[in-house]
């Protein structure tokens, strides 16, 4: 058996934030102790280059795990965690859609490409999970915390595209997860803020927004919406709803890979960590994602979290048996290739 697994056979289904640029002594303390799958980076923890890669090998150090998962929400546009300096500003993912009105050809390749420069820039710091892409099918009355973020306009492009997105983000020897599913394009609200509640019927739901989930359900993992459906389940969003995840995400979409919680600290769930925790579980993710680097918090979320067993721990070794070695890349004469191919809605 590897030391990985060896770390792994004990780890705890949830992925944690940490507080700031250097791991403090009584977090160390707490990963060492509580063994979570994985950990996830924020802006607050991002420095420098230097910096950052130390943190990432202290949070691997505590867990005993070279290759544990770090992920980190590196979109371009308006989500990207690492800004200039620390890695090239990218544009924003329906840069990609507006190419595709024009040349879906030369659309395919910017995804691919841009997707690949995104893996090369997270990398470069220690990350090997990158947290996209957005496969949302946006709508115009929604609420804009998708907008940009969403390849297209339309299901089918959305899907075409996020293929691409997955492909160049495993070139790039990272990990992708699609999110927010089975979607969060039609949500009035930002789940970071209060509870989305969608009210369109079970028809157009599977006819539209959970289209380029299905079509992109083998991914390794995937991150749920804070959304309630109300075809569903009115009582309950998705992550938190045994029916959704059941009947639609399990389902109707047919994603076997591992699924993993929004936010646990998002204003869209109430109660207290423990329930929010428990709630998910038994309604069928595999891994808890709690993000703010809060200690209160995530002790709470501990004294829930289980050790990895059964599916999960299997859907998570599959995922992880997907990271492989970065394809050979030029990244300085791929960086000018993709701003070429994008110069056509760049301007």
């Amino acid at each position: 058996m590897s030391q990985t697994q060896i770390a792994n056979s004990d780890r705890r289904a949830v992925i944690y934030g940490c507080s700031g640029e250097y791991l403090t002594d009584e977090e160390a303390a707490f990963f060492r102790r509580h063994q979570p799958w994985g950990f996830i980076l924020f802006a607050r923890n991002c420095q420098s280059s230097e910096q950052i890669r130390n943190l990432c090998d202290a949070l691997r150090e505590a867990v005993g795990d070279d290759r544990a998962p770090i992920m980190i929400d590196q979109e371009g546009g308006r989500v990207a965690r690492l800004k200039p300096p620390l890695a090239s500003a990218r544009p924003p993912m329906d840069r990609f859609g507006a190419l595709m009105k024009l040349d879906p050809a030369r659309a395919r390749q910017a995804a691919f490409l841009g997707a690949r420069l995104l893996a090369e820039d997270v990398r470069n710091v220690g990350v090997n999970v990158n947290c996209v892409p957005c496969l949302d099918l946006p709508q115009p009355d929604a609420d804009q915390i998708i907008g940009d973020r969403a390849l297209a306009l339309h299901t089918d492009q959305i899907s075409e595209l996020g293929k691409e997105v997955l492909d160049g983000t495993l070139a790039g020897g990272v990990l992708p997860i699609i999110k927010h599913i089975p979607g969060h394009g039609r949500a009035m609200a930002d789940s970071h803020l209060e509870l989305p509640v969608v009210t369109a019927t079970r028809d157009d739901l599977e006819q539209t927004d959970f289209l380029p989930f299905r079509n992109l359900s083998s991914a390794p993992m995937a991150m749920t919406a804070h959304v309630v459906f109300t075809a569903y389940d009115a009582d309950h969003p998705a992550t938190l709803s045994p029916r959704v995840i059941d009947e639609v995400i399990r389902g109707f979409i047919g994603f076997d890979g591992l699924l993993m919680t929004d936010d646990l600290s998002m204003k869209a769930l109430d109660g207290t960590f423990q329930v929010r925790s428990q709630a998910a579980l038994a309604a069928g993710c595999d891994m808890l994602l709690h993000c703010n680097g809060n200690m209160d918090e995530m002790q709470a979320v501990a004294d829930v979290a289980p050790v990895l067993a059964g599916k999960a721990q299997g859907r998570a070794q599959a995922a992880l048996d997907q990271l492989a070695a970065p394809r050979t890349f030029e990244k300085a004469t791929e960086e000018q290739r993709f701003a070429e191919l994008l110069k056509p809605v760049m301007a």
